[in-house]
């Protein structure tokens, strides 16, 4: 199947930020995340690229402010190859930007290009940093020595109760963040998926969250977070992941790339990732040995590379 497809479901923070109704939340959200205090959202061109849907989701915003580009894209799944997607991403935003200006790529003058901002906005349940640098780097098979080609994607976790700064400086993330941390207590607590986002969108009205705009879309607002949550499940149920969502990928890519050169580079590459996530030593050495390739490695092993990634 194809990575990218023609039709899509939208969902809720594509709506709260990417409809051209609701420009001064994405004004907010560009506000927030890039530290300025722009007040004009007519100043603001959204130039999100309607084709590019990954897994039949659209979750992605991009605009462009005082020669700023900046893309949003919201996980509830971690994914280490937010990255590669950034680049191709950008790539396509650069190519549009380029012919509608019409650029010449072969002139011997300097393009000028707007700077870009990529932001993966994470609210999955994996209790990771409040900020996360994912590099295109560590997809690398062999190391880019001088540091030559980098691309970043910050993954900022919008789990209520982290980046509190960032959430008071976007009131609408803040109260989309608790809207979903209330749809999460009341799935562990056992209620059915229907039941538990009807509960938490009706107390988000009563405690005044997203009060107006749930009151007007609220049967909409229902039908996107059920249906999320049910394709969540069961991708969860398919994939049956040893590990947490996501991160399988990159850890199994980093221990192929480190196979195919040694042992010890593939141990080295997987403590490098691990560490991203876990900072608890013991924590990564009782997941490196539950792989059947490391089965035997010894704590010390493990703890020379935990301390050469300080």
């Amino acid at each position: 199947m194809s990575a990218i497809q023609r039709k899509h479901k939208d969902r809720l923070f594509q709506k709260l930020f990417g409809d051209e109704s609701n420009r001064k939340n994405l004004l907010s959200l560009f506000n927030a995340l890039n530290h300025t205090n722009y007040t004009d959202e007519n100043d603001m061109e959204i130039n999100t690229i309607d084709d590019v849907i990954y897994m039949g989701m659209k979750n992605d915003v991009s605009c462009m402010l005082d020669n700023y580009m900046t893309l949003s894209e919201h996980q509830s799944t971690f994914n280490p190859n937010m990255p590669i997607r950034g680049l191709m991403y950008f790539g396509r935003l650069y190519d549009k930007y380029i012919k509608r200006n019409g650029l010449n790529l072969y002139s011997e003058k300097l393009l000028k290009l707007p700077t870009p901002k990529y932001f993966v906005l994470y609210n999955g349940d994996m209790n990771t940093p409040d900020i996360v640098d994912l590099k295109l780097s560590d997809s690398f098979i062999h190391k880019d020595e001088n540091n030559h080609f980098e691309w970043t994607a910050t993954m900022v976790n919008i789990n209520y109760g982290h980046n509190n700064g960032l959430l008071n400086s976007c009131i609408i993330l803040k109260e989309y963040s608790i809207l979903i941390s209330k749809i999460k207590r009341n799935l562990k607590n056992g209620l059915d998926v229907e039941i538990a986002v009807n509960r938490a969108v009706d107390e988000c009205i009563n405690e005044n969250i997203l009060r107006e705009y749930l009151i007007s879309h609220k049967a909409e607002v229902v039908g996107m977070c059920i249906t999320e949550y049910n394709e969540q499940e069961t991708m969860y149920a398919l994939k049956q992941e040893w590990f947490n969502d996501g991160v399988e990928t990159g850890i199994r890519q980093g221990i192929e790339q480190g196979i195919e050169q040694g042992k010890e580079d593939g141990l080295k590459s997987l403590v490098k990732i691990l560490k991203k996530f876990m900072s608890d030593i013991d924590t990564i050495y009782k997941t490196v040995i539950e792989d059947e390739n490391f089965s035997d490695v010894t704590y010390e092993q493990v703890k020379k590379y935990y301390d050469s990634e300080q």
